[in-house]
């Protein structure tokens, strides 16, 4: 019963050198010890990572750019916002109206 229970609890384990059951446990852990200090206790891992950004980067001239920053900060929202907001505003406009007759 007991090799059970050890193995429950192995399960639930995040990470095999914190022995932390949760993230913010594991990051708690890797803020107070150094890797250097448990390298040899590490192993290989393998993952796969999708690069492809479901974003887009544009270059803005930098004054624009000083506006944007100065319009959304009075709104309250941020730069990257805003601009997602006023573009979709001016697309919106742009698309010819399906629903004439």
């Amino acid at each position: 019963m007991r090799k059970n229970c050890d193995r429950k609890k192995r399960l639930r384990r995040k990470s095999s050198v914190s022995k932390a059951e949760t993230y913010a446990a594991m990051g708690e852990f890797w803020d107070e010890y150094d890797l250097s200090d448990y390298w040899g206790k590490t192993r290989a891992a393998r993952a796969d990572v999708d690069l492809e950004s479901e974003e887009s980067l544009y270059a803005i001239e930098k004054r624009l750019s000083e506006t944007i920053r100065r319009e959304a900060k009075e709104r309250g929202i941020s730069p990257h916002t805003l601009v997602n907001l006023w573009l979709q505003e001016k697309i919106q406009k742009l698309k010819p109206h399906s629903r004439r007759g």
